[in-house]
């Protein structure tokens, strides 16, 4: 399969052509060539949207989200194994970026684990072109999107969080280790990744979680993410960064010395598929 460039634009300002709304940078990453192709027609038809970059893969993605200024990575949930923990770093790798996840189809588990993650907006891929474009407008001011059915799944998750009895969950003052690694399950991640940021094993993860659950009466970890949110139960606390050096799985890890690069859990962040040029008046640049 033939690589795309990742190129971007030469206009850098901030604001559109008409002077009057901010110019939105997008970034494209996408497997196939035509749909990348049919959003830049779109996207060329609004004063205030611009294409920056493209990527097929995700090291190209990786190494795009890098190089070029953007606003907005719109990102198909198919460049990745696991769609989760690729918008998870790529988030870690730029704080700033909204990221639109496309998915094949409507999935509930897969929606609610990208939205805890940090997805900004997750669309369906038969979108349409206005209300895509609706969407990269909300996104970029700061708001999230979510598709009819996805948001009767979130709504869902919170409601039944919130039915539960009150007097099921005293309020109860959490020890600062079961405060990190709350913290780590709001942002999505799994006990063995918990495990090597905290400096623990996985079964010390479970059984903190035990624990924690039956002081705060949730019943899973979904339940958990949202009670501690809607709570504020871990506003300002910052999950543990990994550790410098790999662990053997299961091992006990002594707690992290330096802070992870952003981006450096994925080694294949700084390494993009050679590429050839996007005919472009406005995309000048490429990645090699």
């Amino acid at each position: 399969m033939a690589s795309t460039s990742l190129s971007a634009g030469e206009n850098h300002g901030a604001q559109a052509g008409d002077g009057t709304s901010p110019l939105i940078r997008v970034i494209l990453a996408d497997t196939q060539a035509i749909f990348r192709a049919g959003l830049r027609k779109i996207f060329a038809l609004e004063d205030d949207i611009r294409v920056v970059g493209q990527a097929e893969t995700l090291p190209q993605t990786q190494s795009a989200v890098t190089k070029f200024s953007a606003d907005v990575l719109i990102f198909e949930s198919a460049l990745a194994p696991n769609p989760v923990e690729a918008v998870a770093e790529l988030l870690r790798q730029s704080p700033q970026l909204k990221v639109v996840v496309v998915t094949p189809a409507a999935d509930e588990q897969l929606t609610l684990d990208l939205f805890r993650r940090g997805a900004h907006g997750i669309l369906s891929r038969e979108v349409e072109p206005e209300i895509l474009v609706e969407c990269l407008r909300k996104v970029a001011a700061g708001e999230p999107w979510l598709e009819s059915q996805a948001i009767h799944w979130v709504m869902e998750a919170y409601r039944g969080h919130n039915l539960r009895p009150s007097g099921a969950r005293p309020k109860v003052q959490l020890t600062p280790k079961e405060t990190l690694i709350v913290s780590c399950v709001t942002q999505g991640m799994k006990n063995k990744e918990i495990a090597i940021r905290v400096g623990t094993t996985e079964q010390v993860v479970k059984n903190y979680l035990r624990k924690v659950y039956d002081k705060l009466g949730v019943a899973d970890r979904l339940e958990l993410a949202l009670y501690c949110l809607s709570h504020h139960v871990v506003d300002g606390v910052k999950p543990p960064a990994l550790p410098s050096t790999p662990c053997q799985p299961g091992d006990p890890v002594s707690a992290p010395t330096v802070r992870a690069a952003a981006g450096g859990a994925s080694s294949g962040a700084s390494t993009a598929t050679s590429s050839s040029a996007v005919t472009d008046p406005h995309t000048p640049e490429k990645i090699s």
